[in-house]
């Protein structure tokens, strides 16, 4: 059985709807204070006001660049990534763009990812391969981009499934095939569709590290009925 702070370690309260105001952001870093949460993450636009809310907790700060669509420029996701590092974030989450890989040409994929990884010098990573739009081969190959880039060597990182803005999010079987490809260089998070303790348990159980999601409490709540439950019997 999962102990509840195992579970915790691997959440990211998530909060990445366009009307999310100052009240709800500010609530979603109590939350994540109250519960231990690995981290909060947010569009790159609340980074600052974040980290401040945060900056005496062990609570991480993770954003977005180029989110969610991954069809800005190159130039674009870098800034934007840049300014999210010198606002406080620790993490950043950026889109590829799957189009180009669509199109035959890994190797503006590449680029792009090498460039991002120079930007972020020693921070984390993590690459959105938006699964959900992609064939078996192109996951497999956006993973080993992303580790030909060198993201594996920035601090800890990560490819990531979804954005949670298309139709379908994270799988187990998505999640287990890219483990196969990343791991022991890079962690997988699973975000996207985590809307239950059984979903979340089976992210981790496809080898998953880090999940995403909004519904980190009512997960929370969940496993701790799960618990109390155990301890009665």
């Amino acid at each position: 059985m999962v102990l509840v702070q195992d579970l915790t370690a691997c959440i990211e309260h998530t909060l990445l709807k366009q009307e999310a105001d100052e009240t709800v952001i500010g609530k979603l870093c109590e939350e994540a204070i109250a519960n231990a949460f690995f981290g909060v993450c947010v569009n790159s636009c609340w980074v600052s006001f974040t980290s401040h809310l945060l900056k005496q907790t062990k609570v991480k700060v993770i954003s977005t660049a180029g989110f969610p669509l991954g069809t800005a420029s190159t130039r674009s996701k870098c800034s934007e990534t840049e300014q999210a590092f010198t606002d406080g974030a620790q993490e950043v989450d950026f889109v590829m763009n799957v189009g180009w890989l669509k199109s035959g040409q890994p190797h503006k994929v590449l680029n792009e990812f090498k460039q991002l990884v120079k930007v972020a010098s020693l921070s984390p990573l993590k690459v959105i391969l938006e699964t959900s739009l992609l064939t078996q081969d192109e996951i497999k190959l956006g993973c080993k981009l992303a580790l030909e880039a060198g993201i594996a060597f920035v601090g800890i990182a990560f490819v990531k499934t979804s954005t949670g803005f298309n139709s379908m999010g994270a799988n187990a079987s998505d999640v287990q095939l890219m483990s196969s490809i990343v791991s022991p260089h890079a962690g997988v998070k699973a975000s996207g569709g985590i809307r239950s303790l059984s979903s979340a348990l089976a992210m981790l159980d496809a080898g998953a590290e880090r999940l995403g999601t909004s519904n980190g409490l009512t997960i929370l709540a969940e496993l701790k009925k799960v618990d109390n439950l155990s301890r009665k019997l």
